[in-house]
């Protein structure tokens, strides 16, 4: 049964490429037709026709149009690429859509097999990567103005309902990268060279209700992801300007939510002051467990007693307490001092941003969940075994994933050549 349907799904195709060449051969222009605008600011001739070899969503197929050339600088034209989206290249719109589709899902290889086994298409690994490579690179491309626009303060005029709560979350992973990449770059173990970079990702979301027990809900489909190996100054633009793009200006109560790392909150206070600001409550008890591993090594029941005393503290928003308990576990410990310095440090600065009662009672996340899934929805796509990212390819595949887990790839495909 299998073997004929393959062979049905040949003969379909085969008859497809054959009416579709069909369909693309185009006549000689007239004689009014035959000039057209140079680049140069001269005028190109036509030559004659001229073929061209296209792999389509049904197979090989042929494309016969006219050719023009400009005798001044000898460059060449064909408008007719242009009008049916093959210009410079031998793949169709179709199939660079299913290579999207595969190259931001999977391994480029593995992609490759996807096309052959669903779609009866033979194609290159290398095609897969460069074409789900360049339309991450056009969509990032087709970004830059709105970021720009936005940080010039030329921003959408706020039309649309009220938005009662509107999340901002953020985070960073490393991505394995080339050695290229890393050059000069400190690794986490002293004298040891980095192997990743940085990988920032943005998420927005929204939030109208509580659950029966009062814990908040996230609207469906409402999340929206930005991400890119690049500096804080440019993440925390790409992030502001999504926001934007969300209905920042229409939110009735705004909330940025992330761990204790220093760049979020310095982000945070520069692109969304005024917004409440929550330190997740899970990765604040891990500072504790930690701690609590060094404090008392190699005896968990006693970590976990110690852990639960300072964790009622934490999750009652009591963190003054909680750095009386912390001071005098570094008496205790003077060879630790150090250590648990830097955590009282830790807590003391993000105090207010622990007072999860006050958090729970407005029925707000005090979690960064979504942004960790994200981390690994968006960018685990990128930390399979045995993959390694230059920052240009690794930003175009995160600009692909984004596009696509954010609902918006379909408006792209289809706005893409309208905007140019």
């Amino acid at each position: 049964m299998e073997a004929v349907e393959l062979a049905l799904r040949a003969s379909v195709h085969q008859a497809g490429a054959m009416a579709l060449t069909a369909l693309l051969q185009f006549d000689a222009p007239g004689a009014k037709q035959r000039q057209m605008p140079c680049t140069c600011g001269h005028t190109a001739q036509y030559v004659g026709l001229r073929s061209k070899s296209l792999v389509t969503v049904v197979g090989e197929a042929r494309c016969l149009r006219p050719y023009y050339l400009c005798a001044y600088c000898h460059h060449g034209q064909f408008p007719w690429d242009a009008d049916l989206d093959i210009e410079n290249t031998e793949l169709s719109p179709g199939v660079r859509r299913m290579m999207a589709a595969v190259g931001q899902e999977a391994a480029f290889d593995r992609g490759r097999e996807q096309l052959q086994l669903l779609a009866g298409l033979t194609v290159t690994t290398k095609a897969v990567e460069r074409t789900a490579e360049a339309i991450g690179a056009d969509i990032e491309r087709r970004q830059q103005p709105e970021r720009k626009r936005a940080m010039q303060l030329e921003l959408p005029i706020p039309i649309g309902p009220r938005i009662p709560l509107l999340y901002v979350e953020m985070d960073g992973t490393g991505l394995p990268v080339v050695r290229k990449e890393c050059a000069g770059r400190a690794g986490k173990r002293d004298g040891q060279p980095a192997h990743t970079r940085e990988a920032k990702l943005g998420c927005v979301f929204t939030q109208t209700s509580v659950d029966d027990e009062g814990y908040p809900v996230r609207d469906e489909a409402s999340t929206t992801y930005v991400g890119a190996i690049e500096s804080c100054e440019e993440f925390g633009r790409r992030l502001y300007a999504e926001a934007w793009r969300r209905g920042w200006a229409r939110a009735a109560q705004r909330v940025v939510l992330g761990d204790g790392a220093e760049w979020i909150w310095n982000q945070a206070e520069l692109h969304f002051p005024g917004a409440v600001q929550i330190v997740d409550l899970y990765h604040a008890r891990q500072h504790l467990w930690d701690l609590s591993a060094n404090v008392y090594p190699h005896d968990s029941p006693t970590q976990r007693r110690w852990v639960m005393v300072r964790k009622d503290k934490l999750d009652d928003g009591n963190i003054e307490a909680l750095i009386r308990l912390l001071g005098a576990a570094a008496t205790a410990h003077p060879d630790l001092a150090e250590e648990i310095g830097a955590e009282i440090n830790y807590f003391e600065t993000n105090k207010e941003r622990m007072r999860y009662p006050k958090f729970r009672e407005q029925g707000l996340f005090v979690g960064s969940g979504v942004i960790e899934a994200g981390c690994k929805t968006v960018l685990g796509r990128l930390k399979r075994s045995g993959m390694f990212w230059t920052v240009r390819g690794a930003n175009t595949i995160i600009a692909l994933r984004c596009c696509e887990l954010s609902g918006r790839f379909e408006d792209y495909w289809e706005s893409r050549r309208a905007i140019g």
